[in-house]
């Protein structure tokens, strides 16, 4: 795991549990926004952070 995908991790937790927090204290619904945009956060970080596999990259290189 590379340090971009630590951070990106890192931010999906805090805006997450920003958003639970600030959903339970004030009691409006509106923080589950945060929530979203914390599992779109995540769901991108898997995205763009994934590993490529490590064959030939093409079919013309199998022996």
């Amino acid at each position: 795991m590379n340090g971009a995908l630590k951070a990106a991790w890192a931010l999906t937790l805090f805006v997450v549990l920003a958003g639970i927090i600030g959903w339970a204290v004030s009691g409006r619904p509106v923080f589950a926004v945060f929530i979203v945009l914390g599992v779109l956060t995540g769901g991108a970080a898997l995205l763009a952070f994934r590993s490529t596999p490590s064959g030939p990259s093409s079919a013309g290189e199998r022996k």
